[in-house]
């Protein structure tokens, strides 16, 4: 079955003939920069192939974390647990926020020596993580079982709803001036004298200055049209919903090979934590080497697979013409079917961890693609070959928590304004392009 509660308010507007910025993608990352921009002043328009929130947006666990970050993303993380605190008073919304912290649980020495190490990353930054022992972890996760001897907890990570927050903050954006066409897709970017001077839609051409591209999974193919290449695989998410009557802590968890989070409808959102599956497609070969290193150290969590995505992706066109359809046209929401053996080895594995859960059901199972870049950073910024051009994607499963302080710190990059954090370590050319081929 599909996603549960997914919210789908609807945004059509008559693209205008001019805008400030022109946003590629309705994605968390679109929409907080499109949120942002407006609140702002800025006359901001964004574009959205299907529907606001479709793809990986409302797919993910919904977890809102700092915790375990790599420590050059920890600052983006953090300024992004900020402001998570604060949108729904800031706007108006409900995104679901709760600030429940967030539990890792060991049961292997590899995992213990992890999590030990990243608590001095924890401590330099300022936060409230602390390691637990056996007595610390039963006190915060009461029933949780003997294996589990180790923990660490952050107080102050949250959860939120990733049907209804994306949505959420679109409509707010809108009441604040944005403009937001669904169903339309951007076939491309035109330039003058070398910088963006529009976008050109399936239903006309917008001029424009500033160009943020935000289109997830979709933007390695958007760019290479425009011969600039981005090193982005796709990697298959699957997670699924399930009702219980246990009473279990409000806050998320996560083991080794499961992970849980309360959602507001009364069920949970879970999925068997560190197991992915990677579609074998035309831009694995063309990847390798980019992708070689972190496929040497995470192997064990993914599984390869080859299928049909890799004779669609093949047959799919690469180049095109600002008046041809476009892919974006053709495919206007990826909806990839779960990989059903991790959702239920994900439950046999929570019931294994918290035996409260033994009489739980499964209701819903859902998958996302998620779009990863080889150092499983995101690119926040200009892309200094053309002018005007900004890019917003390759979150690598960290977009939805991250994607409040990525749309700020976008709009302040465009508006050349101070960042609220150093945007050094999310700049595009910091990627050779020796390997990552745009065909």
């Amino acid at each position: 079955m599909p996603l549960a509660n997914m919210q789908r308010p609807g945004f059509e507007c008559a693209l205008p003939e001019a805008a400030d910025v022109v946003i590629v993608g309705g994605g968390i990352a679109g929409v907080a920069a499109a949120l942002f921009l407006a609140e702002a002043g800025i006359d901001v328009v964004l574009c959205e192939k299907g529907f606001v929130a479709g793809e990986q947006s409302s797919r993910n666990w919904g977890w809102v974390r700092q915790m375990g970050r790599d420590p050059a993303e920890l600052p983006l993380t953090m300024e992004s647990l900020d402001l998570w605190r604060d949108l729904d008073r800031r706007f108006g919304i409900d995104t679901g926020f709760r600030e429940t912290g967030i539990t890792y649980v060991c049961r292997t020495k590899a995992e213990i020596a992890e999590f030990t190490a990243w608590e001095k990353h924890a401590r330099q930054a300022g936060m409230p993580s602390q390691l637990l022992d056996a007595a610390g972890l039963q006190n915060v996760l009461p029933g949780i079982s003997a294996p589990y001897t180790v923990g660490l907890y952050t107080a102050n990570d949250g959860r939120a709803e990733p049907e209804q927050a994306v949505p959420q903050m679109a409509g707010a954006a809108v009441r604040l001036g944005a403009r937001i066409a669904e169903n339309c897709a951007v076939r491309g970017i035109e330039t003058a004298a070398g910088r963006v001077s529009g976008v050109v839609t399936e239903h006309g051409t917008i001029a424009t200055s500033s160009v943020v591209v935000a289109a997830g999974a979709w933007s390695r193919l958007f760019l290479g049209n425009l011969g600039l290449a981005f090193p982005q695989l796709k990697i298959l998410g699957t997670a699924a919903r399930i009702e219980t009557a246990a009473t279990v802590p409000d806050m998320p968890v996560g083991g080794g090979d499961f992970s849980f989070r309360r959602r507001l409808d009364g069920g949970y959102t879970i999925a068997q934590r560190n197991a992915n599956v990677a579609p074998v497609t035309p831009d694995s070969f063309r990847l390798f080497f980019d992708f070689l290193p972190t496929l040497l150290t995470s192997w064990r969590e993914l599984k390869l697979r080859v299928g049909s995505q890799f004779f669609t992706e093949l047959k799919m066109p690469r180049r095109w013409s600002l008046d041809s359809k476009t892919p974006f046209e053709a495919i206007r929401t990826l909806d990839p079917a779960p990989h059903m053996p991790f959702n239920e080895n994900a439950l046999k594995n929570l019931k294994r961890a918290f035996p409260a859960f033994a009489g739980a059901r499964l209701t819903h199972s859902w998958a996302g693609m998620i779009d990863a870049t080889p150092d499983a950073i995101p690119v926040i910024g200009p892309i200094d070959a053309v002018p005007g051009l900004y890019l917003s994607s390759g979150f690598s499963g960290h977009g939805f928590g991250s994607g409040p302080g990525a749309g700020r710190l976008m709009a302040e990059l465009v508006r050349n304004e101070k960042p609220c954090v150093d945007p050094a370590p999310f700049r595009y050319e910091r990627f050779s392009t020796k390997h990552a081929k745009t065909a």
